[in-house]
């Protein structure tokens, strides 16, 4: 297919390629990282939620706010989690944000979390990443339980 495009100059192609990436990329970050997470768990009915930019600007520090998601009727979280986390090994989601995360085929890079701290307002060192792991999961739990997930109080205050 490239070699069409052969006599065009190279300038040409690399500023087209470069505007694919920047459009690829800005696809791929419409969905909220916690959205893709509402959405890996609570399926279709989650409409995958995108933060709205009212959200994303917010300058609020106190209580961490996110986008409502209007879910199905309340479902078993720790079930379905259960039983996705069957088939994997050392899987541990009801403690482990970046288990969660891998369990629903996310990225859970550090840079993911760093997104998903700055979605839900973490206020923390992002250099502490065991604070702010154990930040966001608390959070996420919340976050599920909040939009009709039914969740255990061992994880739900973990």
């Amino acid at each position: 297919m490239l070699q069409q495009f052969r006599h065009y100059p190279g300038w040409i192609l690399t500023r087209a390629y470069k505007l694919a990436a920047l459009n690829a990329t800005t696809r791929e970050e419409v969905m909220s990282i916690l959205g893709s997470i509402m959405s890996g768990i609570f399926g279709e009915q989650a409409h995958a939620a995108k933060v709205p930019p009212s959200v994303l600007q917010s300058t609020a520090k106190s209580e961490p706010e996110t986008a409502t998601i209007k879910s199905a009727p309340s479902i078993d979280i720790a079930a379905s989690l259960d039983k996705l986390a069957a088939g994997q090994k050392d899987i541990d989601w009801r403690r482990s944000i970046v288990d969660l995360m891998k369990m629903l085929k996310l990225d859970s890079s550090l840079a993911a979390r760093k997104k998903l701290a700055e979605e839900l307002h973490y206020t923390g060192s992002v250099k502490d990443t065991v604070a702010m792991n154990t930040w966001l999961h608390k959070q996420v739990m919340a976050k599920l339980a909040e939009n009709g997930g039914k969740l255990p109080n061992d994880v739900l205050h973990s």
